[in-house]
């Protein structure tokens, strides 16, 4: 199994440009499975949960086709062979809101995914509900009769984004109209939004937490461009801050990381900012300590508090990290206190980190994809080399993330 051995307390230079994004990518495919036509998807990560969810559209019976970061798929016909291949990652989720209105009868394994708390999916199952599909919960699985599919006032239990997204996937192909309230406003679930309006779907108030959907009898192909991944712009940044690097991360969108360029200035980073890129440059002064709490979107997401945990580690004063969301999300502390961290994690959902401290270079595993990058983060601001295994995990997430870094100056190799 592939491992990353680093050696690290180097500072970085040059460019390095952001990837579609992987929380875009996975609704959007979901989406290909509501039209017969071809679809033509731009930008798409080299990533394996991509990699893993085009694996299952294929053993349904779609036609996919690869060429670089572009993918054509046609679901002309397809069945409900729905493997254990599902197990490999949460947003295999989608494919129920895709095929309630296609197959209407399917028994879905339960979805996987980072060990990361709880993820249940009664907030989905519930909602489907809503549109008439019975769903029976298995030990292993879950089966559902959509024959009594029809438009609904759907009020969410929780703003969820794969929530939300799979509500949309299900409504569209429903006559009649259908009104999402608590609905997520995340960036991806726009990006998903404005894909089925391309498509032939009628969707309103997107952008908003209430959608409203006037169900169409047929959505045809479409091309589609994905939006920059948000979530791997900032790990970017941060790296680029904490290894205190001059680092042009562009092809970025600035509106969907607002929170997190807030939260870096206010630690003390030194950043150049244009309306696709950030100038990340040598820090004036010494870095500071930070509340770092994730919320609902416009606020720093869950998936990029790990990294600036690490640049914690790197400020002067104590510094508090609130996940909010997920019980098994601090798994990342204990590794950063192996490698010098003055860190104590207080509950599942808060840890303190007092600095600076210098890190040092041990060998270390990746839990789940933000930790393993957070982790390796930490290795490339720790003086030494640092071995890092199971990075299939950061591969989930990061496409070709140690090539990227050798071109930055990055002291990275994949080893078997």
């Amino acid at each position: 199994m592939s491992k990353f051995k680093i050696r690290g307390g180097k500072r970085l230079y040059g460019e390095i440009k952001v990837c579609g994004s992987k929380n875009a990518l996975l609704p959007v495919l979901a989406a290909t499975l509501l039209t017969r036509d071809w679809c033509l998807i731009k930008n798409v990560p080299n990533i394996l949960d991509g990699k893993h969810l085009l694996e299952i559209i294929s053993d349904l019976g779609a036609e996919v086709k690869l060429k670089k970061n572009q993918v054509l798929i046609r679901a002309n016909r397809i069945s409900a062979n729905l493997s254990d291949k599902v197990r490999k990652l949460r947003g295999s989720i989608l494919l129920a809101g895709a095929l309630i209105p296609r197959l209407k009868k399917f028994k879905l394994p339960y979805p996987g995914g980072d060990l990361i708390g709880k993820r249940p999916i009664d907030t989905h199952l519930n909602m489907f509900e809503d549109f008439g599909v019975k769903a029976k919960k298995n030990l292993d699985s879950f089966e559902v009769d959509a024959s009594m599919l029809s438009p609904a006032k759907v009020v969410l239990s929780e703003i969820s984004v794969t929530a939300t997204e799979n509500a949309l996937l299900c409504s569209v192909l429903i006559p009649g109209k259908t009104v999402i309230k608590l609905a997520a406003v995340e960036p991806h679930v726009i990006d998903l939004a404005r894909f089925l309006n391309k498509m032939g779907a009628k969707i309103s108030g997107i952008g908003t937490h209430t959608l409203k959907v006037e169900g169409v009898k047929k959505l045809h192909g479409a091309e589609h461009r994905l939006i920059p991944d948000s979530d791997e712009a900032m790990s970017l940044i941060t790296l680029a801050v904490a290894t205190r690097s001059n680092v042009l991360v562009s092809n970025l969108n600035l509106d969907f990381i607002e929170a997190g360029i807030s939260t870096l200035r206010r630690m003390g980073a030194n950043l150049d900012l244009d309306t696709n890129k950030v100038l990340v440059k040598s820090p004036k002064h010494r870095y500071f300590a930070s509340k770092i709490q994730s919320g609902l979107y416009p606020k720093l997401s869950t998936d990029q508090i790990p990294p600036l945990a690490v640049l914690c580690t790197q400020a002067k004063g104590c510094s508090l990290i609130h996940e909010w969301m997920y019980e098994n999300r601090l798994g990342y502390i204990p590794q950063l206190r192996k490698m010098g961290a003055n860190a104590r994690i207080l509950d599942p959902h808060r840890a303190l980190i007092f600095g600076p401290t210098p890190l040092h270079g041990i060998n270390l595993r990746s839990l789940d994809i933000r930790a393993g990058m957070a982790i390796l983060i930490a290795a490339l601001v720790a003086k030494g080399e640092s071995i890092l295994s199971d990075v299939y995990v950061i591969d989930r997430g990061y496409q070709k993330i140690e090539s990227r870094l050798k071109d930055i100056g990055a002291e990275i190799e994949r080893i078997e």
